[in-house]
């Protein structure tokens, strides 16, 4: 599929403040310096759609962008950010959770690791979340120009060993640098999800 328009509607903390149209949703989280807002960016084509901050832990509302007219990206709030208030992180969890809690327009989520580290235990512990919810998901690790071809095959390995995937074909590497593969990867993302709730409605 081709991302050909993409736009910011709006940003929330609250349910209330949600989209109430209906369509589908993708949403894209991970560590506060994985690199989500460049990604978000590089398969849309925009760069300044999602703010990237030199400052990790930037992002701390919840961010819809419509694609295509027809469905939202949701940029969920960084975690694992060391450098604030336990009241800060406690805050951004509640908001995380509150979005991921029966949220039916929801049909994935892309959980995002950085390929040149071992997923750490807040990795896990997102995906433990996003398994207890139920929601389909895929990964993407990130940043994978940093790698040479042979530390990729290890660090895909330590990936699939850590969070338990086997051999199953929910992990996908990516660079926001170089943008090898972006239409693979767009497809990877979101073509099944968006494709299947078009024929469902007809």
């Amino acid at each position: 599929m081709d991302i050909k328009q993409s736009e910011f509607i709006i940003s929330a903390v609250k349910r209330e403040q949600y989209p109430i149209d209906g369509r589908v949703e993708v949403a894209f989280v991970g560590r506060s310096n994985v690199g989500k807002s460049s990604i978000i960016n590089a398969l849309t084509n925009r760069r300044g759609l999602a703010k990237v901050s030199g400052t990790p832990g930037k992002t701390r509302l919840i961010n819809f962008f419509l694609i295509n007219k027809d469905f939202y990206l949701v940029d969920l709030p960084g975690y694992g950010y060391a450098k604030v208030s336990k009241k800060e992180l406690a805050s951004w969890g509640k908001t995380i959770e509150t979005y991921l809690m029966h949220r039916e327009p929801l049909k994935r989520v892309v959980l995002l690791v950085d390929c040149r580290h071992k997923p750490t235990k807040d990795d896990i512990d997102m995906f433990n979340w996003i398994k207890h919810f139920n929601y389909d998901y895929v990964i993407v690790a990130t940043k994978s120009d940093k790698l040479s071809n042979n530390d990729l095959r290890k660090s895909e390995k330590v990936i699939r060993d850590t969070l338990d995937l086997g051999n199953t074909n929910k992990l996908f590497f990516f660079s926001s640098l170089n943008k090898k593969k972006r239409e693979e990867v767009i497809d990877f993302i979101f073509k099944d999800v968006v494709e299947k709730e078009e024929v469902e409605e007809i």
